[in-house]
């Protein structure tokens, strides 16, 4: 199994694991389940896309309903808590079908879904294909700007440590300082101690 880490910004590809799923409402804070326990509030493309005077990067994770790693990333790696506060505090989190149907703006851009045939599968979005192009593989996650401008596209499962890393590279700025193959071999002792610190 591969996975395909593609750090747009920093030209830096990696190889590793494969292969998106599930939807509700974004706030500044994470939820909490009724098992009392914190979990991300999801948001959909067409409320994020209408946010006015946004504060926070956007993180958007293309899935599809067939898509078993997609699956596993709810299951394991978006129920880790450093993961939920990072994504509560930082980003905007959003699921997107890739193969919806939903109508939308995205930075002065309008995407729509195509229609589903009667008992056809359902085919890409033009959001999916205009995003992630040649490189199509779920799940897949993109991370935007404020302003909704693409930083960073990661395809593949992502164990939640590796996860943690981009999000904190982004969300800190420190994409602006290294290049995340520097950045891997000095997290551990020199950045995670303050992302720590700012997550208390």
């Amino acid at each position: 199994m591969k996975k395909l880490f593609c750090l747009a910004l920093v030209a830096l590809l990696a190889v590793g694991g494969a292969m998106a799923q599930k939807n509700t409402a974004a706030t500044s804070d994470a939820s909490v389940n009724r098992g009392g326990k914190r979990q991300i509030e999801w948001t959909t493309i067409e409320n994020a896309s209408k946010m006015k005077d946004n504060t926070k990067l956007y993180f958007v994770d293309f899935y599809t309903n067939w898509c078993g790693w997609c699956k596993r990333m709810d299951k394991d790696v978006f129920t880790d808590s450093t993961v939920i506060k990072l994504m509560s505090r930082f980003y905007v989190p959003v699921k997107f079908n890739a193969e919806g149907n939903s109508e939308f703006v995205w930075k002065g851009t309008k995407y729509v879904g195509t229609p589903v045939p009667p008992n056809g599968r359902p085919t890409l979005h033009s959001f999916t294909r205009s995003m992630l192009g040649s490189q199509l593989g779920f799940p897949s996650f993109v991370i935007y700007s404020k302003n909704q401008s693409t930083l960073n596209i990661i395809q593949g499962y992502q164990p939640a440590e590796d996860l943690v890393k981009i999000l904190w590279y982004f969300a800190s700025g420190d994409y602006n300082k290294y290049n995340y193959e520097k950045y891997q071999t000095i997290f551990d002792k020199e950045i995670r101690p303050k992302m720590e610190a700012s997550l208390k």
